[in-house]
């Protein structure tokens, strides 16, 4: 129930550090695309328990897209920590969406993965 961004790094393994660094624990995500469940870029599912983030994303939209494992947030830096900044961008991105765009934030995450 807690998000990775408040988890501290003496409570995880070397080997979790090693695989939230390079984005590895993000593949079974990629098994709720292949179900359908999610998309490869819309905003991040968020925790059941992130009520501002919950009451904000209401505000804007943003669950009416499916979730997805990467998207603006994501490669501009952001994390769960900026609720309202984090879902107004959500919010952005859904309205600036096109064939482009999603190509572009596969992209640049991985771009990011490897730099």
């Amino acid at each position: 129930s807690v998000g990775t961004h408040l988890v501290k790094n003496m409570k995880l393994s070397k080997f979790g550090n090693f695989l939230i660094k390079i984005q590895l624990d993000e593949i079974p995500q990629l098994l709720n695309v292949l179900k359908s469940d999610m998309s490869l870029v819309g905003p991040r599912p968020c925790l059941f328990n992130q009520r501002k983030l919950i009451n904000e994303r209401k505000k804007r939209g943003v669950f009416k897209v499916k979730p997805g494992i990467t998207g603006l947030s994501q490669i501009s830096g952001m994390n769960m920590k900026t609720p309202t900044l984090l879902a107004k961008t959500d919010q952005k991105m859904i309205k600036e969406m096109n064939l482009y765009n999603y190509f572009y934030y596969i992209f640049r995450t991985i771009f990011k993965i490897f730099r």
